[in-house]
């Protein structure tokens, strides 16, 4: 008896679990299809079109009312030609694409030379574009147009500079996010350690984006609104306020700062 009990007692904890997987596999046919979600572009749009240059380095630069200022001297070898024309038809997306520093043929690949000859530009090393909001800012470019730096900032302006700053290799929390070491003497066993990095039982595991050792520098870099103290048409320089990111010799990108509602939209 316990036994025939015990098998009926199976076979109705059976039935129930395959009613149970029956109900699930019909509730899931009943409900409806999810729509598959959107993806959403951020698309990085620059105020107007910019130039590219060389950083030769930095100087003090006397204003006539006697006042020094350090800037940054921006050098531009030959280049800065508009190599392609993007519009929403062709690309998708609105864009003039400029080349820098003249280089020779054997330089560069033969698709390369093939892409800069059909705007009829001289081979150039670096291409790189710049995302416009509106089309009717493409009226004033045209392939094979010599972009001059003089004509497109004046003293005065204020300006975007971005490019790739000085690498520093792997280093501690002290000195990648300015952490406060532990004291040095009275037994202390912690001077420049991380220390804790989370709770053991509660969360268990480290969180995203804590700060550690690990990295530095040699990332693209974007400082703003930097005003323009001078530019030299003797030595075909631009001379910056403040530190630009990079070394002596780096590539740098310069366009009109961006001011959200003046030459930005704000949505």
């Amino acid at each position: 008896m316990a036994a025939a009990s015990l098998s009926a007692c199976s076979l109705a904890t059976t039935k129930s679990v395959v009613g149970r997987q029956n109900l699930h596999s019909r509730g899931a046919m009943a409900m409806p299809k999810q729509r598959r979600a959107e993806t959403i572009c951020m698309a990085s749009y620059e105020a107007a079109v910019g130039v590219m240059g060389t950083k030769l380095g930095m100087m003090t630069y006397f204003e006539p009312e006697g006042k020094c200022v350090p800037v940054t001297v921006i050098g531009f070898h030959e280049g800065n030609i508009v190599t392609q024309i993007k519009t929403e038809s062709t690309d998708g997306y609105v864009a003039v694409q400029v080349g820098y520093r003249r280089v020779r043929d054997t330089k560069l690949s033969k698709p390369e030379l093939g892409h800069l000859s059909k705007a009829g530009a001289i081979p150039m090393r670096h291409l790189q574009e710049f995302r416009l909001a509106s089309a009717s800012q493409l009226d004033a470019f045209q392939p094979n147009q010599r972009l001059n730096f003089h004509e497109m900032f004046a003293e005065g302006d204020l300006v975007d500079v971005s490019a790739t700053s000085i690498g520093k290799g792997f280093q501690g929390g002290i000195k990648r996010h300015h952490f406060k070491r532990g004291p040095m003497t009275h037994g202390s066993k912690s001077h420049r350690e991380l220390g804790s990095i989370g709770a053991g039982t509660t969360p268990g595991r480290v969180y995203k984006g804590k700060k550690m050792p690990g990295r530095m520098g040699g990332k693209r870099t974007k400082i703003r609104k930097l005003p323009i103290v001078k530019i030299d048409m003797d030595l075909q320089a631009l001379m910056i306020k403040g530190a630009v990111p990079g070394k002596q010799g780096n590539l740098v990108r310069i366009t009109p700062a961006k001011i959200v509602g003046k030459n930005i939209p704000k949505n």
